[in-house]
C-alpha cells in the first residue's frame, strides 16, 4: 500500500494524498480501490490546473473585487468581555492585503498542553499569568503627598486575592520595573518615593503615571483573555499579541499558537508561517461574510506577498511599486514621479506584461496573445522564386 502512495507523490499535492490516505483507512479500502481513487483524483486535479496563457492575475483580482463590494464594515465583539473585539469584513481584508505593520485589533489564540486542562482552577491560574496586570488594575487610589514627596497607593484587597498576589511579590515586581525608586509596604498598600527627585512636583506626577502602568504580572501587550471551548478543546482567546513571550511558557502547546499579526509571525516563526496566516485570516474573513472564493486565488495572493522572503503589501510601496515595468508602476498610483524618475536614469521598459501592452496598444501576452506564429520555410525555394521574379 505504501508503494501506491509513493507513486503519486510527484503527481498530486501532499494534502490530497494525506486526505485520501485517511479516508482509505477509515473506509477500509483495498489496494485496487485506493488506486481507482487516486486515478480519479489525478484526473480531477489535471482538469483543475490553469491553462497556459490564462490571465490568472485578473481572475484573482475579480474574484476578490466582486464579493468585496458585498462585505460589511463591521467589528466583531466577543461575548463576555466588553473590551475584546476583532476587526472583520472589508477593513480586515484591506488590512491583510495591504500588509499593515500592526492590525487594528491584534489577537492571539493560545492552546494549553493536555496536562494543564484537567481542572478549571489550573486553567484560570495559567490565564492569569498570560494577561498583563498593571498596578492600577489592583489599586483603588493613587494620592500624592507633596510635603513628603511620595505617592501613596491604596490596594484593592479583593482583586489581589482574586489574582493570587502577595504584597511582597507586588513590591518585588514594582521595584524591578521602577529602577532606583523606593517601594515600601504600608497598612493600606504601598509607598513609592524617588530619593533623587524629592520636592519636584512634575517628576512626582510622571512617577505616578509610570507606576500606574507598570506590569506587575503577565505578558506585555495582552490586555484581555477569554478561555472558551471550541471543537471539544479549551482555547484561550487573547486581545493583544506577543508571540515571543507566550511561546516561552511551558504550559503552552507551542505548535498550535497563532497570532493575527502577520509581521510578528514572520519575525518569530518565519515567512512560511506568515504566508499561512495570510491564507487563514483571509479565509476566515470571507467565510464570516457568507461568501465563497476559491482558495487557490487566496493562495496566489499569499504567494505574491511572501515569495521574496519578506512581506510585501499590494500597495504602491509594496508589490505594485517594485514591478520591473515603468508603465506598470505608473499605472497604479502617482504616475508622474515614476515617469520622471525613469526618464532621468534612462530606464528601459521591455513591455513583457499586460498593462504596459494595453497602454502602448499592443497585443497582450495572455491567452491567444501569448504564442507567436513561427513559419518554417525552405531557403532554396525562396531564393529561386526571387530570381524568377527578377528575370
Amino acid at each position: 500500500m505504501t508503494n501506491i502512495y509513493d507513486k503519486y507523490k510527484t503527481e498530486l499535492p501532499g494534502k490530497v494524498i494525506e486526505d485520501i490516505k485517511k479516508e482509505a483507512q477509515k473506509q477500509k479500502l483495498t489496494d485496487l480501490q485506493i488506486k481507482k481513487v487516486f486515478e480519479k483524483a489525478k484526473e480531477e486535479y489535471d482538469v483543475s490546473l490553469i491553462s497556459p496563457g490564462e490571465a490568472i492575475g485578473i481572475v484573482t483580482a475579480e474574484s476578490f473585487g466582486e464579493p468585496g463590494t458585498q462585505m460589511t464594515l463591521n467589528v466583531f465583539h466577543l461575548a463576555g468581555v466588553a473590551e475584546m473585539q476583532v476587526t472583520r469584513g472589508l477593513p480586515r481584508l484591506i488590512e491583510i492585503f495591504d500588509a499593515r505593520k500592526k492590525p487594528s485589533t491584534p489577537a492571539m489564540v493560545v492552546y494549553l498542553k493536555p496536562e494543564y486542562l484537567k481542572s478549571e482552577k489550573t486553567i484560570r491560574k495559567i490565564t492569569s499569568y498570560i494577561k498583563e496586570i498593571t498596578l492600577k488594575e489592583i489599586s483603588s487610589s493613587f494620592s500624592l503627598d507633596i510635603i513628603k514627596g511620595c505617592i501613596e497607593v491604596t490596594l484593592n484587597n479583593k482583586k489581589i486575592k482574586d489574582y493570587g498576589f502577595s504584597l511582597s511579590k507586588i513590591v518585588e515586581a514594582l521595584s524591578d520595573k521602577l529602577k532606583g525608586i523606593n517601594v515600601k509596604e504600608t497598612k493600606s498598600g504601598l509607598l513609592i518615593r524617588d530619593p533623587n527627585e524629592e520636592g519636584n512636583l512634575i517628576n512626582l506626577y510622571k512617577l505616578r503615571e509610570k507606576a500606574k502602568n507598570s506590569i506587575i504580572r503577565g505578558i506585555k501587550g495582552i490586555t484581555q483573555i477569554l478561555p472558551i471551548e471550541k471543537d471539544g478543546k479549551i482555547i484561550i482567546m487573547c486581545a493583544g499579541t506577543n508571540l515571543k513571550e507566550v511561546l516561552k511558557m511551558k504550559e503552552v502547546e507551542a505548535k498550535n499558537v497563532t497570532s493575527n499579526d502577520i509581521h510578528e509571525t514572520a519575525a518569530i516563526l518565519g515567512i512560511e508561517a506568515a504566508r499561512q496566516i495570510i491564507i487563514n485570516e483571509a479565509i476566515e474573513v470571507i467565510e464570516n461574510q457568507g461568501l465563497d472564493i476559491d482558495i487557490r486565488h487566496i493562495m496566489l495572493l499569499a504567494d505574491i506577498m511572501t515569495h521574496t522572503g519578506a512581506i510585501k503589501g499590494i500597495t504602491r510601496g509594496g508589490i505594485a511599486g517594485e514591478k520591473d515595468s515603468v508603465l506598470a508602476r505608473a499605472s497604479f498610483e502617482t504616475p508622474i514621479p515614476h515617469i520622471i524618475k525613469a526618464s532621468l536614469i534612462g530606464e528601459v521598459d521591455n513591455l513583457r506584461s499586460v498593462i504596459e501592452n494595453i497602454i502602448t496598444n499592443q497585443p497582450v501576452p495572455v491567452g491567444t496573445g501569448l504564442p507567436n506564429l513561427v513559419v518554417k520555410t525552405n531557403k532554396k525555394k525562396v531564393e529561386n522564386k526571387n530570381e524568377s521574379k527578377k528575370s
